[in-house]
């Protein structure tokens, strides 16, 4: 079985058992363990051609479960480098930008 929530702005399909990066859960105090649930489901799909569930725009009574696995964990880091000709202006900076790992335990729909 697998869903389609909408997370952080984004969709994402979720299948149970995968570990998947959110945008940081409670300011990076999220413990490992925690549960965590999703409940704008946007699509719930069977199995061996059972029926989809397509919300408008979210499925009602859908959710998906999850448990943290780590806390903070920090993305890949992103170079931001600014430059203006003829100015002898440049500034390069970056950007780490933290997550919870969390894993999707069951789905419910």
């Amino acid at each position: 079985m697998y869903a389609i929530i909408e997370e952080s702005g984004g969709q994402r399909k979720v299948e149970s058992g995968d570990v998947i990066l959110v945008d940081l859960l409670d300011a990076g105090s999220a413990a490992p363990g925690k549960k965590v649930n999703f409940d704008k489901v946007l699509l719930v799909g069977g199995q061996d051609g059972a029926a989809v569930k397509i919300g408008q725009p979210y499925v009602s009574g859908a959710s998906v479960a999850a448990e943290v696995v780590e806390g903070v964990v920090q993305g890949e880091k992103l170079r931001i480098q600014y430059f203006q000709a003829k100015k002898n202006s440049r500034r390069r900076t970056g950007h780490r930008q933290r997550y919870t790992r969390v894993k999707i335990t069951s789905i419910n729909g």
